[in-house]
């Protein structure tokens, strides 16, 4: 009974690490997933003396993705009735162009300001609007709550790293007895540790499968879903191939690190 709570406290132990890990992964995802949306959303708007061709933008600046005029027809259409067509035309003539700028991912704050000073470098150019500090506060919100998840998941896995050695030791100590005798008889180090690596591989190969059907029944009940919807975002939150087999060895690199670290902790003391 002591062994089994021991194998299951490992277990838990393993879980929880790769739980944090697997929570951080999701949240880079999300994040990713948002600012991919807020790239197709943002948009630099640039005041122009000329007309600009999609190619000229994107040779002031490789961040610029695409561009499009925006129409000043609903405009003038409104002062049809109030000047004359010779006003109207001279009017069209000078007056600014207006185009959209869309960018090819989402940008840093200051990567704004360095394509904004890049942009007005040109004589043509008169006005650049780039949002600034709308832009500011949205990603560093996102950067903090990026850091935060961040620091508790390191936070969780180094104290649960700790719990893991103790674990180990209370291994160790229930089959010393057998490690001597097997000394006694000449047999070599990683012999004797043979066991607990065996111990140690189920228990993270268990771990992964207890992760894998944690973030079966979330992903079939939908609850993190329905959180995502209310932001537009639509992510996979564990993919199965891709993440159980990042997560196992992960869960097996632990596993045996620590193992490796508590046996030659105590040949160094014998």
């Amino acid at each position: 009974m002591k062994s089994l709570k021991n194998h299951i406290s490992l277990i838990v132990a393993l879980f929880t690490v790769l739980f944090a890990v697997q929570i951080y992964v999701a949240v880079d995802r999300t994040i990713a997933a948002y600012e991919t949306r807020l790239k197709n959303d943002y948009s630099i708007i640039v005041v122009s003396n000329k007309t600009f061709t999609p190619v000229e933008f994107k040779a002031m600046d490789n961040l610029v993705e695409r561009s499009e005029a925006i129409a000043t027809d609903q405009v003038l259409n409104r002062l049809q009735g109030e000047m004359t067509k010779q006003n109207l035309d001279l009017l069209k003539l000078t007056l600014p162009k207006f185009y959209r700028l869309y960018l090819n991912r989402f940008p840093t704050p200051s990567e704004i300001g360095k394509l904004q000073k890049r942009l007005q470098k040109h004589p043509a150019i008169v006005r650049v609007e780039g949002y600034a500090q709308t832009h500011d506060t949205v990603y560093k919100l996102m950067l903090l709550f990026k850091d935060v998840v961040q620091v508790f998941s390191i936070a969780i896995a180094a104290v649960t790293s700790l719990l893991i050695l103790k674990e180990m030791r209370l291994w160790q100590f229930q089959h010393s007895d057998r490690k001597s005798i097997m000394a006694l008889f000449g047999a070599p180090m990683w012999l004797r540790s043979a066991v607990l690596f065996r111990l140690a591989i189920v228990d993270a190969i268990i771990a992964t499968i207890v992760l894998c059907l944690a973030f079966f029944v979330i992903d079939q009940y939908g609850w993190m879903d329905v959180l995502l919807q209310t932001v537009g975002i639509k992510i996979q939150l564990f993919n199965f191939l891709n993440d159980g087999v990042r997560s196992l060895l992960i869960a097996l690199g632990v596993a045996i690190a620590l193992t490796l670290t508590i046996v030659i902790g105590n040949e160094e003391e014998e």
